[in-house]
């Protein structure tokens, strides 16, 4: 997955503990964006397990229990599942495991989950949690809980500071709100990176070639609430960095559809239609808005390229 952790293991569900995972360090929690919250957790249990001469890995859990609950795809997600493990595996722990989240985990009381799926499937040798960390059925399980049934099953349990940032505890939660209102610049620091979207190019209604701009257009998932905008944005494409303008949207100068994000990628004249791109947010250059007409339109396409070139240039 990763050309520096060849040997990372990714596990769904498994139902004992994978060969190269036994008695891991684990650091357990959703880890949606893989913040610099996360990241926390995360080294401090690749640093016990280092320490210890044992495997590290994390713990998380899909779909977020939140989508289950609502039983529709309700949450906001910084980093789908795939995503998510290449960013684990970037920091070089040796797995990751992922749970459904189903009516069955949801019915574990917080005893069953320690045995069942730590002692039992597990066999892990510590665990390293989050603060605000709660877990079983109604979250009845909390840090101090934990810690008592460590005690209890051998296993050791380590609470990890919250971090901060500019005086505001580093969460899922406020990066989402800062994208919300296309504030990507917090975003990105409270991520320890900027903000990406990956998918599939899509055919649009080629209004962009005709414009003189072609784009590639990717169509991103419902719940994803990224302030309608212009923006600045790197494309990785085929083990290539390119730069480029994108717009996310619905097109009010002409047709108020459905949202999307079209890319114009710089200096840059290839078919990718059904090519995966990766398109990373650099910088906000305006909000979305309605020209009068299309020469109008496309005298603002012209200055957000220019635009958008000098703040690439800029932010190294």
């Amino acid at each position: 997955m990763n050309a520096e952790t060849p040997s990372f293991v990714a596990a769904i569900d498994p139902l004992e503990p994978p060969p190269t995972l036994r008695r891991a360090v684990y650091a357990v929690g959703n880890f949606d964006g893989v913040h610099l919250g996360h990241r926390a957790v995360l080294e401090r249990a690749r640093e016990r397990a280092r320490a210890a001469g044992l495997p590290s890995a994390a713990l998380t859990f899909e779909p977020h229990p939140a989508d289950f609950f609502a039983r529709r795809p309700v949450v906001f997600r910084l980093t789908p599942f795939p995503e998510k493990a290449a960013a684990l595996a970037a920091l070089r722990l040796t797995g990751v495991v992922a749970l459904t989240f189903d009516a069955d985990l949801a019915a574990h009381s917080a005893e069953a989950f320690v045995e069942d799926i730590l002692v039992r499937r597990l066999d892990l040798s510590c665990v390293i949690v989050g603060a605000d960390f709660h877990f079983g059925k109604g979250r009845s399980g909390s840090p101090a809980f934990l810690q008592r049934a460590g005690e209890r099953f051998g296993f050791s349990v380590e609470i990890a500071d919250k971090i901060e940032d500019g005086g505001e505890i580093v969460s899922s939660s406020v990066i989402r709100q800062a994208l919300e209102r296309g504030d990507v610049e917090v975003a990105a620091r409270k991520l320890g990176r900027n903000y990406r979207v990956c998918g599939v190019v899509v055919s649009g209604r080629r209004l962009g070639r005709t414009l003189g701009v072609p784009t590639a257009n990717l169509v991103l998932p419902a719940t994803n609430r990224l302030a309608f905008g212009v923006y600045a944005v790197r494309v990785g494409f085929a083990e290539r960095r390119l730069e480029g303008v994108a717009s996310f949207g619905v097109r009010p100068t002409v047709d108020n559809g459905a949202p999307c994000l079209e890319t114009y990628i710089f200096d840059f004249d290839e078919d990718i239609y059904g090519r995966e791109i990766e398109v990373e947010i650099v910088a906000r250059i305006r909000p979305e808005l309605k020209f009068r007409d299309l020469e109008e339109l496309k005298a603002a396409m012209r200055a957000d390229m220019l635009a958008a070139r000098q703040l690439l240039g800029s932010a190294g």
